[in-house]
């Protein structure tokens, strides 16, 4: 593709995400970057919630990942439609009624002081690295599609994106994130929706034919019933519900949206709605990736070695003018909809919940400044690394980091014990190790076993077993 076109789509682009930020962000305070003043419409949170949830590493991966999984993501999928639920009938109310700012205040209340900076800590490592590395994929296709032809080095794109996503969210904060998350919702549905009918125009199908050959195929294939597979639907199914319950309803980037809604009411009615649209927007990704192999057959097209590559590859090289600027469109706003949220998640957290939330609007912006040049560095570290299998397990690692947020949470709302708030911060960090253990010797331990997602369960159950050992029962002596 003409690179010109590629810096038109993309500049363009921001240049939208600037005037929405301009518009949003008049008359901002600390309340407005914070909580959006708790005045954002619930249809719009949820419609944005959207692109935030699937990310650049869902529109990238999951197309490709088809060919070598088929439909087995779905399962996982149907996982996270019931996390959502028990996120919005258990912690939504919870943090509400204690009106919360950074969700880990609730650690505080319910043990202690280490406990409540035990989990913001490793909510802010998960983050950085989570959202780092998915700006790190997107930010090579730029490369790729644009800065190269000019010999600009990835250190200078990485700059210049974080730049431009410091510059439309440094005022407005999450009220602004609010209604860019909208407009990137809509680019990243927009652009698979054209992609598909662009691929069903070329291959000459109604769109009977469509559903049918997607149906019908091989890689439509869904359920996944052998116990010892990591993509067995109960270890997918389950694993959905804890991803979802850790990575959306104890992660401050992404209940952060929720909380600016006007009240328990509506921040539920938000959360069912974007639940079913999550679903719907999972079965397009994947009937896009069964189109996308459809076609290459038909076309005697050689595919990528990478699933990762595939999408991109025949968007830009095989689909036309039109698909290929919708699929940068669409990427950079999968990329951008979950980075630029979790700069002012990491913002938020560390100002509430190290700086007690008494900052001035100039040190919270000194605060932003500090982990977008985290976040830069982070990205470049991984481009110094180039090697998958080490970015991959770095990538993983943040994955890890989440068990101990399961296990808080679950603790402080199972039961009424308390715990030796000393003793938290070591076993938070002890469960990470012994789940990672766990997994390497699964097969020789559990009879042939291998985990997949649910090993966050297992991390988080540790976690709480962990936490019972140093906890004590609290009576309160009558008079």
């Amino acid at each position: 593709m003409n690179t010109w076109i590629v810096f038109g789509v993309v500049f363009g682009y921001f240049g939208l995400l600037m005037l929405v930020s301009w518009l949003t962000s008049r008359n901002s305070s600390n309340d407005t970057f914070f909580t959006g003043n708790r005045q954002s419409p619930w249809y719009l949170v949820a419609f944005g919630m959207i692109g935030a949830s699937l990310s650049g590493v869902t529109f990238i991966s999951v197309p490709g990942e088809v060919g070598n999984t088929g439909w087995s993501y779905f399962q996982f999928v149907l996982g996270n439609l019931v996390g959502y639920w028990v996120v919005a009938q258990v912690l939504i109310p919870l943090y509400y009624r204690l009106k919360l700012v950074s969700i880990y205040t609730y650690l505080n209340q319910r043990f202690g002081f280490k406990t409540y900076k035990t989990g913001s800590f490793f909510f802010l490592v998960s983050q950085t690295i989570g959202a780092s590395f998915r700006l790190f994929l997107v930010a090579g296709v730029l490369q790729l599609a644009f800065f190269n032809a000019f010999n600009i080095p990835f250190w200078a794109t990485v700059l210049i994106t974080i730049i431009l996503i410091w510059c439309y969210t440094f005022r407005g904060g999450i009220k602004t994130i609010v209604w860019t998350d909208t407009l990137q919702t809509l680019f990243m549905l927009g652009s698979v929706v054209i992609t598909i009918l662009v691929i069903a125009n070329k291959l000459d199908f109604s769109s009977a034919d469509m559903i049918g050959n997607i149906s019908q195929h091989e890689y439509s294939n869904l359920f996944n019933w052998n116990w010892q597979s990591p993509r067995n639907f109960f270890k997918q199914f389950f694993a959905g519900i804890a991803v979802v319950i850790v990575m959306n309803g104890l992660d401050q980037n992404m209940m952060q949206k929720n909380l600016t809604c006007k009240n328990t009411k509506e921040a539920q009615k938000n959360v069912y709605y974007f639940s079913f649209s999550f679903v719907l927007a999972n079965v397009l990704f994947l009937s896009l990736g069964v189109l996308l192999y459809i076609f290459a057959q038909q076309q005697g097209i050689s595919m990528p070695a990478k699933s990762d590559d595939v999408y991109a590859f025949l968007a830009l090289n095989h689909f036309g003018l039109l698909a290929g600027v919708v699929f940068l469109l669409g990427i950079t706003a999968a990329a951008y909809s979950s980075a630029d949220s979790a700069l002012t998640a990491l913002t938020t957290s560390f100002c509430v919940d190290f700086l007690g939330g008494d900052v001035t609007p100039k040190k919270r912006l000194l605060i932003h400044l500090m982990f977008s040049a985290i976040m830069f560095f982070v990205i470049v570290l991984f481009d110094i690394v180039n090697n998958d299998s080490v970015v991959t397990a770095v990538f993983k690692v943040a994955g890890y980091t989440y068990g101990p947020l399961l296990g808080l949470f679950a603790f402080g709302m199972g039961n009424k014990r308390l715990v030796k708030d000393k003793w938290v911060p070591l076993i938070c960090i002890l469960s990470p190790v012994l789940t990672y253990l766990l997994n390497v010797y699964s097969e020789e331990l559990l009879w042939g076993y291998r985990f997949g997602f649910e090993l966050l369960i297992a991390n988080g159950l540790i976690t709480f077993i962990g936490l019972w050992m140093v906890s004590y029962s609290f009576k309160v002596e009558k008079k």
